[in-house]
């Protein structure tokens, strides 16, 4: 077989430090960079991943087990679901919250997950109202309490 290209350690023969300095300076595994995967999120790659590819880098923290993240709804696309034709008295939201961002034109009474403090203000002034699931439970206990 024809060898199309010599191995680069050939323009090392002779020499016996192999273009490292001192001879300490190439024990051990820190000697081996980034071969393969093992550098990759360590060593060369991490200008790439922090610029191209933040997806592949961990998020601070962790979330408690059971607990999931709300998404999230504003009032200006719950004021484009009255406009649609049909007429709507009560939307529910289970797993959302509602954020205030935008107006409401019509009263509605709304169920949801979670309500910002400014959504409940403005679904209140426009005439509707604001209901959090679980919470005629939480006034049930918060009754319980206060009267024992």
């Amino acid at each position: 077989m024809v060898l199309r290209r010599q191995k680069k350690n050939r323009k090392y023969f002779g020499t016996r430090r192999w273009g490292v300095g001192n001879i300490k300076n190439a024990r051990g595994a820190g000697d081996r960079g980034g071969s393969g995967s093992v550098g990759r999120l360590r060593k060369h790659d991490f200008t790439y991943i922090t610029a191209k590819a933040p997806w592949m880098l961990r998020k601070k923290g962790f979330a408690p087990i059971g607990r999931k993240r709300l998404r999230e709804i504003t009032l200006t696309q719950i004021n484009e679901m009255l406009k649609k034709p049909g007429e709507k008295q009560m939307l529910e939201f289970r797993g959302y919250k509602v954020l205030s961002n935008g107006e409401l034109e019509k009263a509605v009474t709304i169920r949801a997950t979670g309500f910002s403090k400014s959504a409940m203000e403005k679904i209140t002034s426009s005439g509707g109202q604001a209901i959090m699931f679980g919470a005629e439970k939480r006034e049930a206990k918060d009754e319980a309490k206060s009267t024992a």
